[in-house]
């Protein structure tokens, strides 16, 4: 018998009415009894790390003389002491990168394990994917691992770590450690072939020097991985203590030999930072000091902080145009600061006993934020700018944070966690979406309770007391010793009695915050705007290869005619023009720069039409019109008649 079409749905629907639970209860079948599909099961947790000493010492050799191919070969000697399962860990979190982006296990090749002169498997875990498993075999006491770091050999693979003629090693990218135990207590000796006649710096102690071969003392994976090596065929070392005093110095590697010409005045500035560091803070906790420094356009743009040494590149002519180019002055005093300031002392959340536990990053405000107060500051004790120049600087980055619209919507204390939400890759609208604003945001903040505090005790006190109480404890310690919010508040308290945690909460959470200025204001200074650019404001265009109309239009002008920026809610951005867009012509004749900055300032005349852009943006060409008629904008910082001048009493040397 056959049934018509709505036959069979009544049918059905009354088959599915009886079976339903609702009405009836649940009918117990066969398949109900099925668990159905299940989550697959976790994968065999890592070994957690304890703190015991490891019953043996790693061996790191790294062969760093293939700079053509720039390949780092890398061979490991790692104790075991009983048969069986054993796991084997690349750092992941490292120090000071704040996120996991940087890791470079990617990069690692070619890698085989033996033991006893057999070739030992490895598998490489299904969710940590840093994590090799293996079985060691009965009667081993070590495995051998021989691997190559494939450096990349263009910037858009990676960060540039060696050229023809220098090398950064980080010895973190060239080695495994055994999970289970803290790094700190993972003894190990490294040893680096560097290419013949090569010079290098270093804060890991040298054990001696043979046939190109440098082998250092031995120490532990920690302070291994806290330790990088600059090294370079144009290599010169100066020092930057006297006798008596901890040893501080300065390792350079250049591009060339003639970019090594360090004079007299910068050297003095660097000399100075030390001295003006050290009244800062007081105690030191090194037992010596390496900065090392690339001068070069080939190396890629590095800046990281460590316990006894920085790494950091800068332009190729930072020391033999000192007098007349002055970008990345605020690098090293920033820096210098992190040896105090993240890593003897340091957020409580952000020490993890090995590389694989996530770093919580809720107090980079004070981490990075109080730093690059610091740094800023110490670049003008130093001299390393004028104080007219740091002026400059200051409202430039001032002028930025108080445009910034992001901040309507995103407050500060949600941008410490950046680092990780956004691994720091591009962003379409950055001033909108906010970008690490703990830096220079936190700065602010930093710079408003100094002048607070120097205010309310008629500048008997200041956020100098609260460095030295902070930071400069336990002098010569190394540490390190951590701190928490409540910690912070404490210790402002003990400077000067006050509000300190509604202060510091009320800035980190609100939105459109309007106390950015409290600082600039109560130091005697107001932001303004000229159409004149600042020495420093055109020194950083020129270093950075755009032109800046962030103040204006509402956009920036790369290299190459390309919008690099596009301020959201600007008069650029209300034409609808975006990152990536090509200028083409100013009102009919071909861009160049000197043209649209024509015709800004002729668009403030009262009967003036919009100006009009030609844009280029893929393969597709548009015409938009900018109704903006207040002509070029350049920020500056003046002075408030009558006022203390407590931003000149911050900026100004110790003595």
């Amino acid at each position: 018998m056959t049934t018509n079409p709505e036959h069979r749905f009544l049918m059905a629907r009354a088959c599915l009415l009886l079976c339903s639970p609702l009405l009836f209860g649940p009918v117990v079948t066969a398949s109900a009894q099925s668990p159905g599909i299940q989550p697959a099961p976790p994968t065999p947790g890592i070994v957690a790390p304890r703190d015991i000493e490891y019953p043996g010492v790693v061996q790191v050799d790294v062969d760093a003389t293939d700079f053509q191919r720039r390949v780092f070969d890398v061979h490991q000697t790692i104790p075991v002491f009983s048969p069986g399962p054993m796991t084997l860990l690349y750092p992941k979190w490292i120090p000071g990168h704040h996120s996991p982006a940087d890791n470079t296990a990617h990069l690692v090749a070619g890698l085989t394990i033996t033991a006893n002169g057999q070739t030992v498997p490895w598998v490489r875990d299904e969710v940590e994917m840093t994590a090799l498993h293996v079985n060691v075999p009965q009667g081993s006491e070590s495995l051998e691992l021989h691997f190559q770091f494939l450096s990349p050999t263009d910037s858009k693979a990676g960060l540039i770590v060696m050229t023809p003629v220098m090398l950064n090693l980080q010895w973190w990218s060239t080695a495994f450690y055994p999970a289970g135990y803290y790094v700190s207590r993972i003894p190990v000796q490294a040893s680096v072939k560097l290419p013949d006649g090569w010079g290098y710096g270093c804060a890991l102690e040298t054990d001696g020097v043979s046939g190109g071969r440098v082998q250092f003392k031995p120490t532990d994976f920690e302070t291994l991985v806290d330790s990088p090596m600059f090294a370079g065929r144009y290599f010169q070392r100066v020092q930057l203590t006297g006798d008596g005093e901890i040893p501080v110095q300065m390792n350079v590697v250049a591009d060339s030999d003639d970019l090594l010409e360090i004079g007299t005045k910068s050297l003095e500035a660097h000399r100075e930072l030390v001295v003006q560091a050290r009244r800062l803070f007081g105690g030191e906790h090194y037992n010596h000091y390496d900065f090392l420094l690339a001068a070069s356009d080939e190396l890629g743009e590095l800046g990281l902080e460590h316990h006894r040494s920085s790494q950091n590149s800068v332009i190729p002519n930072y020391f033999t145009k000192w007098d007349s180019e002055f970008s990345w002055r605020e690098i090293l005093p920033h820096e210098f600061t992190h040896s105090w300031n993240g890593k003897f002392r340091r957020p409580a959340a952000m020490w993890t006993p090995t590389y694989q536990e996530p770093m919580r990053d809720s107090l980079l405000w004070v981490y990075e934020g109080l730093t690059q107060y610091w740094g800023e500051v110490l670049t003008a004790r130093s001299g390393m700018l004028t104080t007219t120049q740091a002026l400059e600087s200051l409202a430039l980055q001032v002028a930025y944070q108080v445009e910034t619209p992001g901040n309507r919507w995103r407050n500060l204390q949600d941008t410490t966690r950046d680092p990780i939400l956004t691994y720091r890759r591009p962003l379409p609208w950055s001033t909108y979406q906010r970008a690490e604003d703990y830096y220079w945001e936190g700065a602010l903040i930093w710079l408003d309770a100094d002048t607070l505090l120097r205010e309310k005790t008629g500048s008997e006190k200041s956020l100098d007391d609260f460095a030295r109480a902070f930071f400069g404890i336990e002098n010569g310690c190394i540490g390190p010793v951590t701190y928490n919010f409540d910690d912070v508040v404490a210790a402002m308290n003990a400077v000067a009695p006050h509000d300190w945690r509604q202060f510091f909460k009320s800035r980190l959470e609100s939105l459109s915050p309007t106390t950015l200025l409290d600082g600039i204001t109560r130091g005697g200074y107001r932001l303004a705007f000229t159409n004149s650019p600042s020495e420093i404001f055109t020194d950083t265009e020129a270093t950075w290869k755009v032109t800046d109309f962030r103040h204006s239009l509402g956009l920036v002008v790369g290299e190459d005619d390309s919008l690099s920026e596009v301020i959201w809610d600007s008069p650029a951005f209300r034409a609808g023009l975006t990152v990536g867009s090509a200028l083409i012509a100013v009102n009919g004749v071909a861009y160049d720069t000197d043209l649209l900055k024509s015709a800004i300032e002729r668009a403030t005349r009262p009967d003036a039409d919009p100006i009009e852009l030609l844009v280029k943006h893929g393969k597709r060409f548009r015409t938009v019109k900018l109704d903006y008629h207040d002509g070029l904008r350049y920020p500056v910082l003046e002075r408030i008649p009558g006022t203390p001048d407590l931003l000149g009493q911050i900026l100004a040397p110790r003595r």
